[in-house]
């Protein structure tokens, strides 16, 4: 049989993704999540049968109470360690009000030198990629722990359940 029709492993990447909203006064959207002390960007998995700009709108809705549609495409990171590939999207805000929610206890606009310390590292670089330059398409691999693991870390060292 020719190679190109050999059955080959199947390989299942988890996608996520993000939006990057900002003000008037150039300041970054971040939600502050109710299971972990930490601060990221609105977003989530995409589903089954859904698109990632679908997916995005629906999570920025469901954790901000925001109606926002993506604009650019920001960036797209993977996470070869975890076969998992995140986009970072612009999002322009269309309706809706702040609301805090299950999912986020602290919603709240932040300049680019105030992001709290307990910021999802990956998440911070992808910030700093949109402010960098706004026009632009970044790729970038990213590997190292991620954010939950972090606070595992530190929860474990600390005896916190």
């Amino acid at each position: 049989m020719c190679p190109i029709y050999q059955k080959r492993d199947l390989i299942v990447f988890t996608i996520g993704v993000f939006g990057i909203i900002t003000d008037d006064k150039d300041r970054v959207l971040l939600c502050h999540r109710r299971d972990f002390d930490l601060w990221n960007l609105p977003g989530g998995g995409v589903e089954a049968g859904e698109s990632p700009w679908a997916a995005l709108v629906r999570e920025i809705e469901e954790e901000t109470g925001l109606k926002a549609v993506p604009v650019h495409l920001s960036g797209v990171y993977s996470k070869t360690d975890k076969n998992e590939i995140v986009l970072s999207f612009f999002c322009q805000v269309t309706g809706g009000t702040i609301q805090l929610t299950d999912e986020a206890d602290q919603i709240e606009y932040f300049h680019l030198d105030r992001i709290p310390s307990n910021t999802s590292p990956k998440q911070v670089e992808r910030i700093k990629d949109y402010f960098a330059d706004k026009t632009r398409t970044y790729y970038k691999v990213q590997t190292g722990p991620s954010a939950i693991d972090l606070v595992n870390v530190w929860k474990s060292q600390n005896e916190i359940p």
